[in-house]
């Protein structure tokens, strides 16, 4: 336990003298699901000294921010008790590293940094926007800059939910083929903002030729988006009429994006996109009546129905049911799907984002699914989800039990 003790000792002393560059826990074997890392370093918020936890889930990172005591306890159970069995702690002049053994024991090693680092405060860091020209005049029309390029001050939230919707989208938008003109169809695209920004970040940034078209049922705002995207330049965006439900086109759809489609229309969106084998389907849903509806009739006798008398946790729990649902659904056809939290904007609190990939599946892997599907619809005593019947995978998964 003699590194254990240097660990403590050297931890106090980099927080007292403000030389902890950061230190990063490492090889999880808790009970936290879906948990992988935590990285932990010195911030000064509001002019307080303070420790900022990030810890890194599979599709997600959460931070806390700690007093100095406080914090000082966190990391210390994080250690001794919460399932992490490789720690590494670099200050601005050493750096300890220690792994536990299958005896439970910590073992490792302390020495001097090789290259000179220094300890960064900052909490607030300036964060690289995607959309790296302001002053284009889109952004003006669909009054979010000034004719300086400058972001209006109501316009902040707005600006900061579209880079972030382009920076989730990057890596995936990045490893669409470039070798012929792509087409992209985002439904229910209502005054345009992302589908603007989108059909920008791939002309201007990634060089992509793709042909985007946004769904509108409102026809004023439709107007209004073509009127913009012509003022633009954007000879290959272009916006029409129409329902998620009720389109139709005659070209495949090589990318599929629905934000804040209302309850069943999601669902009608994702259907779609794996009809047409889509590279990308890319959804935010909003409201899950169908299968909330179908709980609170239900009132299926399991595990947790302690918490769904609730009406607010009722609604939770449609709500992940919901998503789960569809994400194994895309899983099944051959999807690999990310969910992760996204910027809500003023029309709606919802936050989720499912990004689905399309690579491939095995049928034993497909069969997994499928008894998956049942065995969840059984514990919660669902009858069926809209976009597994639209699939007709109910019928499937009633035989996979």
């Amino acid at each position: 336990m003699a590194i254990y003790q240097d660990f403590i000792e050297l931890l106090k002393r980099s927080i007292k003298d403000k030389t902890l560059v950061k230190l990063t826990l490492s090889n999880y074997k808790g009970q936290e699901a879906g948990l992988k890392n935590l990285y932990v370093k010195l911030v000064e918020i509001k002019r307080e000294l303070k420790m900022s936890f990030v810890y890194r889930y599979q599709t997600r990172d959460i931070t806390k921010n700690y007093s100095l005591r406080d914090g000082f306890d966190v990391l210390v159970e994080a250690v001794h008790f919460k399932g992490f069995r490789s720690v590494v702690l670099q200050t601005i002049d050493e750096q300890l590293d220690m792994q536990m053994n299958k005896k439970a024991e910590w073992t490792g090693f302390r020495r001097a940094s090789s290259n000179a680092v220094e300890v960064d405060l900052k909490h607030d860091k300036q964060k690289e926007r995607r959309l790296q020209d302001s002053s284009k005049s889109y952004l003006q029309d669909l009054k979010l800059t000034d004719a300086n390029g400058q972001v209006y001050k109501n316009a902040q939230d707005k600006w900061k939910q579209i880079n972030h919707y382009i920076e989730i989208l990057s890596g995936s938008l990045a490893n669409l083929p470039k070798e012929r003109n792509l087409r992209i169809v985002d439904m229910g695209a209502g005054k345009g903002y992302l589908t603007f920004a989108l059909y920008d970040y791939l002309h201007s940034e990634l060089k992509h030729d793709v042909s985007v078209v946004g769904v509108e049922f409102r026809q004023d705002l439709v107007e209004l988006c073509n009127t913009i995207a012509e003022r633009a330049g954007f000879n290959q965006l272009h916006f029409e009429e129409g329902t998620i439900e009720n389109y139709t086109s005659e070209t495949n759809m090589d990318v599929l994006i629905a934000l804040h489609a209302c309850d069943t229309a999601t669902d009608d969106a994702i259907y779609k996109g794996i009809k047409d084998e889509a590279s990308l389907i890319v959804v935010a849903p909003c409201c899950h009546k169908q299968v909330r509806r179908s709980l609170e009739r239900i009132k299926a006798k399991n595990d947790l129905d302690f918490m769904t008398q609730y009406g607010i946790f009722m609604e939770r729990h449609a709500e992940m049911l919901t998503d789960s649902i569809r994400a194994l659904i895309l899983n099944y056809y051959g999807y690999d799907t990310k969910v992760m939290q996204f910027v809500s904007d003023q029309h709606t609190p919802k936050n989720v984002m499912i990004v689905a990939e399309k690579k491939g599946v095995s049928v034993d892997r497909q069969q997994e699914i499928l008894a998956k599907l049942a065995s969840l619809k059984s514990y919660y005593g669902l009858d069926y989800q809209h976009l597994e019947r639209l699939c007709e995978l109910d019928v499937l998964a009633s035989k996979a039990v």
